[in-house]
């Protein structure tokens, strides 16, 4: 039994390396994108993987000596990163729908977040099933961030395939504030533990 306990353990903690690594590629790439294209949803996207790889940290670091008072510490991290995005993002989709806004929409981005949505299901669905046998809040809460994470990926990849192909410039910020519902829903969540 332990030693079943310490393989799901090191899975899930292989599981957390490769989205710590993917979301350290797409901040880089992403901050990128939204700064030449002027994308809420790219910059939205970037910040949300930001708070991914805070999260993928936070598992680790439970994982690596799983109690009690680790979890509920991870789990309140996790959602005051998620209630910190939904402000900033809230108030810059905000800014572009009233200003009128027009992000341009680059290919980059339109590849990224469709292999990063790809990516999140896989890894969510192991996470998924890691945190089940394991009985681990925080491993399971932070699968569920994660298939969040391919959701948003679609979501900001229908905004700009929108924008690309029919100019519809307010698809971007709105993709922008399907992140934000979905930041404050999973930070109820994980404060709620």
């Amino acid at each position: 039994m332990h030693a079943d306990r310490s393989r799901l353990r090191r899975a899930g903690i292989a599981l957390e390396a490769v989205t710590l690594g993917w979301n350290v590629v797409g901040v880089v790439l992403l901050a990128i994108l939204a700064y030449r294209s002027g994308s809420v949803a790219l910059l939205g996207f970037g910040l949300d993987s930001l708070i991914e790889i805070g999260a993928s940290i936070v598992v680790i670091w439970e994982l690596t000596g799983a109690d009690e008072r680790r979890q509920r510490a991870g789990l309140r991290l996790i959602g005051i990163a998620f209630l910190l995005l939904a402000v900033y993002l809230l108030v810059q989709a905000g800014i572009a729908l009233l200003s009128g806004h027009r992000a341009t929409a680059p290919v980059g981005g339109i590849w990224w977040t469709a292999l990063t949505a790809v990516a999140m299901f896989a890894l969510a669905f192991g996470k998924h099933r890691v945190g089940r046998a394991l009985q681990d809040p925080v491993l399971l809460t932070e699968g569920k961030v994660t298939l969040v994470d391919g959701i948003l990926a679609t979501a900001v990849l229908l905004g700009i395939v929108l924008n690309a192909l029919f100019g519809w410039w307010w698809a971007d910020p709105l993709a922008g504030l399907v992140i934000v519902f979905y930041a404050v829903r999973e930070a109820v969540h994980a404060l709620r533990g």
